[in-house]
């Protein structure tokens, strides 16, 4: 059964899915507003912030904050996202009512110390540079500057030094009381819980909560394709290939899933056959899609020879034409018992749990049963893919990064050519 949600007098919702069985419970508080919500001059703003509430808050240093969820046996981590921040402690089961009180503080009532901002700053800006020489993760974000180009969506959630370093304390303040008002707030706890120590727990942490003046607003996103070869002195071409697509609160949010599986979801995917199985060009090649509210990207990632990038690419944009029409319901039996495989086992996780109901009830006002997602799963047809697939190429655009030697750079050029002609 899906848990209850429950909102508070002030907009605050809280959801409660206990789990019989475990000793442990996971307690997820998350705001539904992260980077997408920032301006160009507030740009990793979110980030920083969370970086920030960690160096104290409410009576607690920095290293107490710590220190007495851990003296517990729990952990705490929090993380910033697009459209999403997420503060999580995991504990023993006596535990929640000290970790809701710590959350409570990070969200609430962070110190923000000068001091502590110029040292942070550092880090930040240190974790900048190391995003920049991992190939990994740069490909990343120059696909996707290149797919949501000039928009929030294209900005990279770490922010630039020049962006972190307009930050101050007071205007971090006031991102804080927007980005953390009580009506985007979801208090999600599974495992060893309580539903009414849960909401005794809310309120006492959080039903105080006054708004700090308007929410922070995210703009329509509208993805717009390009490319971005970039040269750099590495032993290997970075490849990574976006399409437009649905978002997650599109009907075809499934179908887009399915599809990207069918195409590189697995070893039995049809990238991974013929790219890698049957061609040897490429010893790593998937397929994936993303998605926000309102907008989405399929895309295909590979890293390869530099001297076979271009064939590569050509590959990927023919095993993309090649969905039309031709999707067996083997396949596509195959791409959703590998779907529901991974919701139910994600289900067998507290904390994927906690964060999971939260995501749903921010984006749906309510938690989902897992039943009715397999259901949705099992709608999807041949002739849904197909639509969809229409509906992806449609715009005839693409978002296509390539990273490494110089020999590599024309798999940018290569991939649309392909697709669109």
């Amino acid at each position: 059964m899906a848990p209850k949600v429950h909102t508070l007098s002030n907009g605050v919702r809280v959801v409660c899915d206990p789990i019989p069985g475990l000793e442990t419970v996971a307690l997820s508080v998350v705001a539904g507003c992260g980077s997408r919500f920032e301006d160009p001059s507030r740009c990793g703003w979110s980030h920083l912030l969370e970086h920030m509430v960690f160096k104290g808050a409410g009576s607690r240093s920095a290293r107490e904050i710590v220190e007495v969820i851990e003296a517990g046996g729990g952990n705490i981590n929090a993380a910033t996202g697009h459209e999403r921040t997420s503060f999580q402690v995991r504990a023993l089961k006596d535990g929640l009512d000290l970790g809701s009180a710590v959350i409570a503080d990070l969200v609430r009532r962070p110190t923000m110390a000068a001091d502590d901002l110029a040292r942070e700053k550092q880090v930040v800006g240190q974790e900048i540079a190391e995003a920049a020489d991992t190939p990994d993760d740069l490909i990343f974000e120059l696909a996707q500057t290149q797919a949501f180009a000039d928009q929030p969506l294209g900005r990279p959630i770490l922010g630039t030094r020049a962006s972190i370093r307009g930050a101050t304390p007071e205007g971090l303040e006031a991102w804080r009381a927007r980005l953390y008002a009580p009506e985007t707030l979801v208090i999600s706890a599974a495992g060893a819980v309580d539903e009414q120590t849960l909401l005794r727990l809310a309120e006492r942490d959080f039903g105080d909560a006054k708004p700090g003046g308007a929410a922070a607003e995210a703009t329509p996103a509208a993805f717009t394709g390009g490319a971005a070869p970039v040269v750099k002195r590495l032993e290997q071409a970075n490849l990574v290939f976006l399409l437009p697509a649905p978002g997650v609160a599109d009907p075809d949010y499934f179908a887009l899933r399915l599809l990207a599986e069918i195409l590189g979801g697995g070893m039995a995917s049809r990238l991974f056959q013929e790219a890698r199985e049957v061609r040897g060009l490429a010893y790593a090649i998937d397929a994936y899609s993303e998605t926000y509210a309102d907008v989405g990207v399929l895309g295909i990632f590979a890293g390869c020879a530099a001297g076979d990038a271009d064939e590569l690419a050509q590959v990927a944009a023919g095993e993309v034409l090649g969905l039309r029409g031709r999707i067996s319901e083997a396949e596509l039996s195959r791409a959703q018992a590998q779907l529901k495989a991974s919701i139910f086992m994600g289900r067998e996780s507290a904390l994927a749990r906690a964060e999971q109901a939260a995501t749903q009830v921010l984006l749906f006002g309510r938690a989902l049963e897992a039943v009715d997602l397999a259901a949705s799963i099992d709608a999807v047809t041949p002739a849904t893919l197909d639509a969809l697939l229409d509906r992806i190429l449609a715009p005839r655009r693409a978002a296509v990064a390539v990273l490494g030697p110089r020999a590599a750079m024309g798999a940018a050029e290569g991939f649309t050519r392909a697709l669109f002609g």
